[in-house]
């Protein structure tokens, strides 16, 4: 298996699943627009380090899941359901939203690098994100569980998760008004993505039959 493929994927997977306004990517913006850039790349360094982490424990957890098909095949078919129901709320339910506007308060470089690490700490949804998407990419054959391709995986991962918060800290100032950023526009994003993975699961659910 082509390695560089396989950094492709990940970093693929992870940009997407960063897009979204977040925790972690709306305060690296205003980090970076309060505080400068520098600060605000620390703080994206800083949550990379937790994301490279999170990705090879979901990649690990993926592998033994991929030595017990009869478990994969049941969450496959309840990742279906949560991801149907995901896109059906941002879709046609979620409304938009005000966000309260948080103010970082100045803080030093070496700071920002561990609030980084421990914010993204407290997001533990890359886990199963990452551990759902390699364990549906392994069945594809577009990967596999060995230490050479688990490695290019997390690193596309981390490349991917540290691109789109540079693009937030450098493009939130001249975006931030428009309506590429408004909430409604940020849960059709969200819904189309989900979207997408659950037709490309159902497909493949269904190739198995």
């Amino acid at each position: 298996m082509d390695i560089t493929f396989i950094f492709l994927l990940g970093l693929f997977f992870a940009f997407i699943g960063v897009i979204p306004p977040g925790l972690l990517n709306m305060t690296a913006a205003k980090i970076s627009l309060k505080e400068g850039h520098v600060r605000g790349i620390m703080f994206s360094i800083g949550a990379c380090v937790i994301v490279a982490a999170q990705t090879y424990i979901a990649a690990i957890f993926a592998r033994y899941l991929s030595k017990h098909p009869e478990v994969i095949d049941v969450l496959r078919r309840v990742a279906v359901v949560i991801f149907i129901l995901i896109t059906v709320y941002f879709l046609f339910i979620a409304k938009s939203k005000a966000q309260p506007q948080v103010e970082p308060k100045t803080k030093s470089k070496h700071s920002r690098f561990f609030q980084g690490v421990f914010m993204s700490a407290l997001n533990v949804f890359p886990i199963p994100y990452q551990a759902y998407m390699t364990i549906t990419l392994a069945s594809f054959g577009w990967m596999t569980f060995e230490g050479i391709s688990i490695f290019s995986y997390v690193s596309g991962a981390v490349t991917g998760t540290f691109v789109m918060l540079y693009m937030y800290i450098f493009f939130f100032d001249k975006i931030k008004s428009k309506s590429l950023t408004s909430q409604k526009n940020m849960n059709l994003i969200i819904g189309s993505i989900t979207g997408v993975i659950s037709i490309v699961t159902i497909i493949s659910i269904i190739k198995e039959f």
